[in-house]
């Protein structure tokens, strides 16, 4: 799908706020509303606009401890691969996971209240799933840049 200035303009304001009214991005779109609707609706149906959330303030909901963890896992064998990728998704504490190149196979976005929290995640959940060789943590010591938004 190509996107005209108007739907990328379009975009970033969802991105900014989805709770704005069609009324409101009309308004700033100089558009009717019923064209802004109609312009949501298929990227929505194209799948553009996959979903809408409520993003959390971590330090008001005790979450601000942020590791990044890098997993190896024992072997690439595919069944070892499918199954740390389904098990991963039942840690709540993991808030992204991504299967990279390099020395490591995953790299893990988890948060959580401390350090204790993240050592007790460590050996009650984490080092409890099968085929993991190693990890290696690093953490956050600030956050510099942190946005959903994707520019077109």
């Amino acid at each position: 799908m190509t996107f005209d200035e108007i739907d990328k303009k379009l975009l970033l304001f969802l991105q900014e706020d989805s709770k704005q009214t069609t009324k409101e991005l009309s308004y700033k779109l100089g558009l009717s509303i019923t064209a802004v609707y109609e312009r949501i609706r298929k990227m929505e149906n194209a799948g553009i606009i996959s979903k809408y959330v409520a993003l959390l303030d971590r330090n008001k909901i005790n979450k601000n401890f942020i590791v990044l963890c890098h997993v190896k896992l024992t072997q690439h064998k595919k069944e070892y691969v499918l199954q740390f990728e389904r098990e991963v998704m039942n840690l709540h504490e993991v808030t992204e996971c991504f299967h990279v190149s390099g020395d490591y196979d995953y790299i893990l976005k988890i948060g959580v209240k401390d350090m204790e929290d993240y050592r007790n995640f460590m050996l009650s959940k984490l080092t409890t799933l099968q085929h993991i060789a190693s990890t290696h943590s690093s953490f956050m010591i600030s956050e510099v840049k942190n946005t959903t938004a994707i520019v077109l």
